[in-house]
């Protein structure tokens, strides 16, 4: 999780184990508007499976949308600058 030294921006928001991000707008997902998804801390099982899958492209949004635990269509429906908000907290997570 983050360091002191890390900023971590204001739609970021770093609990225990997750990351809640808040959207530049709400997405529907299941009928319901949504407007924070909330990111769970990757294992080392997601990653040798993202790794399986490559990098870029639909493997980033089907490892985005696992951690999340929203369907990969629905991730595949966010505006880029809420896709991009969900890489940096994942940042998070690495460092």
């Amino acid at each position: 999780m983050a360091t002191k030294n890390q900023n971590v921006p204001e739609y970021i928001k770093l609990v225990e184990g997750a990351a809640q991000v808040t959207l530049s707008r709400p997405l529907e997902i299941d009928g319901a508007k949504v407007k924070v998804l909330s990111m769970r801390e990757p294992t080392v099982d997601d990653q040798l499976v993202a790794e399986k899958y490559g990098n870029g492209g639909e493997a980033d949004k089907m490892y985005m949308a696992n951690l999340c635990q929203v369907a990969p269509d629905d991730i595949g429906r966010l505006p880029l600058r809420d896709f991009k908000r969900l890489q940096e907290a994942f940042g998070f997570f690495i460092d």
